[in-house]
């Protein structure tokens, strides 16, 4: 049914109007410690990319959800504007930012490529998710493939003929990779043929490039049951021909793609592998290592994710924001004029959260990237091995706190735009039906917080984390030191997240804590971390002496997600140590 005409002088949502972040960018390098010439290197960069964003990329985002990608006869073709985009963002050289010099790349830090991919996913996210995998796979090739697939393959793909996947989901195997069927059998030459079906595949088929390499999770003949039993296969849509031109068509095909509440312009396919003779590929790294490989791939998308989650959230407020300067309604006490609802105390408050969640985000977004680039430079020894479980340790945090956190912010918005939130129109409601997968894929949530609990710090003995506590306490001591008592105020709340988090690791330790107990407690453990987290890394924004880039309201912002986040972190930790004594026994639910 139509939808009936729109009065005349209702406001709209003006995309137009939205400008990527970058002095909060620069400002959230400075804070978590980047290095002074990362910072300038960004500096030099996001300029230019902010307005080849703005300019070129952000007109498309509308387009894309309206139209979306479109599938025929096994073909896929992009929104209006994103094969024309595509082609100057790669001529551009925005492909290939971090990828190592000696492969043609300009060999940039993950603390200056992160800021870059929120810029792109700020203005169109189904565009953003283009590279990520590509860049996955480049990283995977490298460090785990031989030198002739290395040879054959990274031209293609920092040239930006050439795009990737990550082919892991089946119909019958989600977040349980034990499950997948799709096998693979030895060939001639050191070729594998692929044969199965799989589900889910981001960017698929599409007609952006060429050529589109998958990699792809497959089981041999003789392979270990479960996921110890798996093998990665780089698996081209088109095989290299005469001077690496895609040649004869492998036997590979895009059987649909699926529609989606949110990321209309980025096709999500189900592809067949071996519908004939089988599809030809080469193996990654070793028989039956190829979770270990993929992994490689899965963290980074995971850091990408939370960078997708910070761009929308960073999108949303910056609308919700302009319609809330613009829009008047009622007056905001009594004895006083009728004027904007920014003047309602009750949406400033929540626009405040808005602003202050978001740079939370960014702040621990950021700071995982840093982290990655401290593994990746320190000494080998003792250096390395804890820079690398720094990183480990804010993965999860980073996909899923900065995730739930985007899909609250994507709701607020929507909150106060009012009516005009919720009709598609003013296109608010994009950004919640966009944003609302990051919990979803690259391992949901929950599985995230698992992985914290069971991996990061059981099996770890809490090492990292009492790290990072330590590192936090610091910020506890500043703002204790602060001259201005809102920040002051704040200190003890900061000790007492910490405090509980502390007793949160010890009940989770505890030998005689069985594991129902831990994984009921994942979740709200995750959260109560990221909000401590987040906390701290806010509270030292607002702390350190001013910086050009500073925000004027960074103390507001520090305060607000003091008062109304880390205020509970006590109390989820009461609930943590309930473990799954809150939960009906499974028979209650038969």
């Amino acid at each position: 049914m139509a939808g009936s005409p729109r009065p005349s002088g209702s406001i709209m949502t003006n995309n137009s109007s939205f400008q990527i972040a970058q002095q909060d960018m620069l400002f959230a390098l400075h804070v978590v410690g980047t290095p002074t010439d990362t910072r300038t290197m960004l500096a030099d960069l996001i300029g230019p990319a902010a307005r080849l964003a703005e300019a070129e990329l952000l007109p498309l985002d509308p387009i894309a959800d309206r139209v979306g990608a479109r599938y025929a006869d096994g073909q896929v073709v992009m929104p209006p504007g994103f094969v024309q985009f595509y082609r100057q963002w790669v001529e551009g050289g925005w492909n290939n930012v971090d990828v190592p010099e000696d492969w043609g790349g300009l060999g940039l830090p993950v603390s200056v490529a992160a800021p870059l991919m929120e810029a792109w996913t700020s203005a169109c996210m189904a565009f953003g998710l283009a590279p990520v995998l590509t860049q996955g796979a480049m990283e995977v090739l490298l460090e785990h493939g031989d030198d002739a697939l290395r040879k054959r393959w990274m031209g293609p793909l920092v040239a930006g003929t050439c795009m990737a996947t990550m082919a892991l989901t089946e119909p019958g195997a989600g977040s349980d990779l034990n499950l997948i069927r799709t096998r693979a059998e030895r060939g001639d030459d050191g070729q594998y043929r692929l044969f199965g079906q799989k589900i889910f595949i981001t960017y698929g088929e599409h007609d952006l490039t060429d050529n589109i390499l998958h990699l792809v999770l497959a089981r041999l003949p003789d392979a270990p049951i479960g996921s110890k039993g798996l093998s990665l296969f780089l698996v081209p849509k088109w095989l290299l021909g005469e001077g690496d031109r895609p040649g004869q068509r492998n036997d590979v095909q895009c059987l649909g793609i699926e529609h989606k509440l949110g990321l209309h312009g980025s096709p999500t396919c189900t592809m067949a592998f071996g519908e004939g003779e089988g599809a030809i590929g080469w193996i990654i790294g070793r028989e039956h290592q190829g979770l270990a490989c993929m992994f490689t791939m899965m963290n980074r998308a995971r850091l990408a994710t939370g960078l997708q989650a910070v761009a929308v959230a960073e999108r949303a407020t910056q609308a919700a924001l302009s319609y809330a300067r613009q829009r008047c309604q009622g007056s905001p006490q009594r004895g006083m004029p009728p004027g904007p609802i920014i003047a309602h105390p009750d949406v400033r408050r929540m626009l405040t959260d808005m602003r202050a969640r978001t740079m939370v985000i960014r702040l621990i977004a950021y700071k995982a990237a840093l982290a990655i680039d401290s593994a990746h430079g320190a000494a080998e020894g003792a250096e390395r091995q804890a820079a690398q479980q720094r990183a480990s340790l804010l993965t999860p945090i980073v996909k899923a706190f900065c995730s739930d956190s985007a899909i609250a912010v994507t709701s607020t918005a929507i909150q106060v735009h009012g009516g005009a939130g919720y009709v598609e129109e003013t296109g608010v409601a994009q950004y919640w039906r966009d944003v609302r997968i990051t919990a979803i894929y690259e391992g949901t949530n929950g599985i995230q917080a698992i992985d914290l609990v069971q991996r990061k710090i059981v099996q770890a003995g809490g090492t990292a984390l009492m790290t990072l506590i330590d590192e936090l306490r610091s910020d506890a001591a500043m703002a204790a030191a602060a001259v201005t008592p809102l920040l002051r105020d704040c200190a003890p709340l900061l000790t007492g997240a910490l405090d509980a988090i502390i007793q949160s690791v010890g009940w989770l330790l505890a030998e005689q804590r069985s594991e129902g107990e831990r994984l009921a407690a994942a979740t709200p453990f995750l959260d109560m971390l990221g909000r401590t987290l987040g906390g701290a890394l806010l509270l030292r924004a607002a702390c350190l002496e001013p910086d050009p880039a500073t925000p004027a309201d960074i103390g507001f912002l520090a305060a607000s997600f003091c008062w109304t986040h880390l205020a509970a972190v006590p109390a989820s930790a009461r609930l943590v140590c309930q473990g799954d004594h809150l939960l009906p026994p499974l028979s209650a639910w038969a």
